[in-house]
Parts: C-alpha cells; structure tokens; sequence
C-alpha cells in the first residue's frame, strides 16, 4: 500500500493505493469512501479485493487530512471537491466507488456534480434522514442525540445514537417518552471529558444527513448508481433512508448481508460479515441486481 497526500486550497487529503496505477485487470480503480468514517474503516474490504486496484482516503478534518479552510462543519459538497480532486489525482480516469454512510450522500453530490468520475456507485445505507416519511420526526431524534452529547458528553451521545439507530419503525411518541439512554448499559463511559467536535454527535455533519440529492443531474450522468441495504437494516433508520432515496431515483434497493458495517471485521467492536459482504459487492460491481 502506497500513501500520499494531495494539497489543495482547502486541506491536505491523505489516500491510500493497493494495487498498481495504471490498474493491469482492464477494470476502473475501486475508490471506498465514508465519512465520518476514514480509510481505517475500509482496511478488512478492501484486503477482499487482492485482484483489484483499491483506493482509500481520510475525509477533510477526519483521520489524517488536515483542513486549511477554517471551517469544522462536513458538507457533501465540499467533500465532493475533495472526491472529485481525489479521483483526478489517482489519474486512471473514471472509478468504480463503494461508499458507505455519510460516504454515500457525498458519493451522491459526486455522481451529481462531476458526472464522469464514476462508472458504477454502490451506495450503501445513506443516512438521508429528511427523506423517509417520518422526517420531522427523524430530526427530531437527531436532534435528541446531539442534546445527550452537549449535557453528558460522548458517552451519552453515543448511548442515545445507538438507541435512535437501532429504533424500529418510524420515530413515534413511544420513541420520544423513553428515558435518557444509560451509557453503561451500551459499554459507554459515563465520564464527560468536556470535548464537544465528534462528528456524529454533534450538528457538524447535520449537513450531510440533511442533503437532498439532485435527482435530475444524477438521472442525466452516465453512472449506474445501485442503493444498497443492509439485510439487518432494513427495518431501522438506515435502512428506511436508503428504501426513500431508491425510491426517489426511481429504483427499488439491493440487498447486503448483514449491517450497516456489514463490510467491518471485529477491530471496531461492530463486526459485520466481510467475507460475504466483499462476495455480494464484487457481484454487484460486475452487474448483478
């Protein structure tokens, strides 16, 4: 693995290569994105894709890529610069990207904003909480979240993420009259340590959750754009976004195995199923439904 750090006007992204440039098997770099996930995240899948040119990178402000811009906020448009500045980097032409997460909105704006940067897009659970039916309800839990993380810190935060993330069905009433989440109860510390920037928890990346996609700039590129669902997930929040954004383009979801890690081994704590999650994108990839 080769890594370097491209310097552009706004922050230095640290990429990772696996594999040589120009790629040798006929087929695109493979590009793996998340966000607030870094290149670590993706350390298990792309070791699944020995006969591939893999690339990672660390969004801006996240892992290793430092910003210049003076801003702490995530926006799928500017890291959609940074994919794109990426991409023009590695210098094979157009890649084939799985993102996951927040990854997936930005891989949106990508396919939307620089149409010929990408061939075919996996996107897997895209956490576009305005779209489901029940939005107003789901910012509000999001909110709720990020008034844990402010009055108890990231324990807190975090116990409440997992409960609104793991809540199935719309955010009802019952959602909303249950108790502040234990952190212990989810191997949570309960200790504040007085920080207030993680990316998840707080409102820095509420632009993110809150992109609405260009449906007619995506409609128009030349990509084959797959919305991707984990079969665990199907019933929770990532699961009910990724359903209403196939449907807002006009498609009907695929299916994963496992969750929204599916594609993590056991280094987070959250293992998924690598193994059969590397099997099914290499499937889809090569244009399986």
């Amino acid at each position: 693995m080769d890594t370097y750090t491209l310097e552009t006007a706004d922050a230095d992204l640290v990429y990772d290569v696996r594999g040589p440039l120009p790629t040798t098997d006929g087929r695109p770099p493979l590009l793996m994105i998340g966000q607030p996930m870094d290149a670590t995240g993706f350390a298990a899948l792309a070791a699944r894709f020995p006969e591939r040119t893999v690339a990672t990178y660390d969004p801006r402000g996240l892992g290793r890529s430092a910003r210049k811009d003076g801003r702490v906020d995530h926006t799928p448009e500017s890291q959609a610069d940074d994919v794109h500045a990426v991409i023009e980097a590695l210098g094979a032409g157009p890649v084939e990207m799985f993102a996951s997460s927040g990854g997936a909105i930005t891989a949106l704006a990508v396919v939307a904003t620089y149409p010929a940067d990408v061939t075919t897009l996996v996107a897997h659970e895209p956490p576009l909480v305005t779209l489901t039916p029940d939005g107003p309800a789901a910012v509000r839990a999001r909110a709720g979240v990020r008034e844990a993380y402010e009055k108890r810190g990231w324990g807190a935060g975090m116990a409440a993420f997992i409960v609104m993330t793991s809540w199935e069905g719309e955010f009802t009433d019952a959602y909303f009259a249950q108790p502040e989440a234990d952190p212990a109860a989810f191997g949570m510390p309960a200790e504040d340590d007085g920080s207030r920037d993680d990316p998840l928890l707080s409102d820095r990346s509420w632009a993110v959750s809150s992109y609405r996609p260009d449906v007619d700039a995506i409609a128009a590129a030349p990509t084959r754009v797959v919305i991707a669902v984990g079969e665990e997930s199907v019933d929770v929040q990532t699961g009910r976004t990724s359903a209403a954004t196939a449907e807002l383009l006009g498609q009907r979801v695929t299916v994963f195995p496992s969750h929204h890690g599916g594609f993590l081994d056991g280094e987070f704590g959250y293992p998924g199923k690598p193994d059969e999650f590397a099997q099914r994108l290499r499937e889809v990839l090569d244009g399986a439904s």
